[in-house]
């Protein structure tokens, strides 16, 4: 079971109201309807009922244990160190000019003389 899928679950679980749940996960709520839908479909058994008030069905107060469980045994990923954007730095000579004027004086500049 996907472990995204069982941490939506308990959020929904603990909060008992859909759209708090989505704003506690920081995701849209029609996503959390989406992902609840799918581990319904996975277990095969209702979980949350959708009526006025959301509650859990004995299946899902039963399941809420097993997926505690899971998200707990699971190992805690280690991110990897994000590395600053770009590459490696080149030197420049001044101010980059396009290969099609190299070679040219500037415009409008006046030339130094000697």
């Amino acid at each position: 079971m996907n472990i995204t899928l069982l941490v939506r679950f308990v959020a929904v679980a603990e909060e008992l109201h859909f759209p708090r749940a989505a704003r506690a996960l920081n995701i849209p709520l029609a996503s959390l309807y989406s992902s609840i839908s799918k581990l319904e479909d996975e277990v095969g058994t209702p979980l949350v009922i959708r009526e006025p008030t959301t509650r859990l069905t004995k299946a899902g107060e039963l399941f809420l244990v097993t997926a505690r469980d899971e998200i707990a045994a699971t190992p805690v990923t280690v991110e990897k160190p994000v590395k600053p954007a770009g590459g490696k730095a080149k030197a420049s000579k001044g101010k980059g000019r396009a290969p099609a004027v190299k070679g040219q004086p500037k415009p409008f500049k006046k030339r130094q003389g000697r």
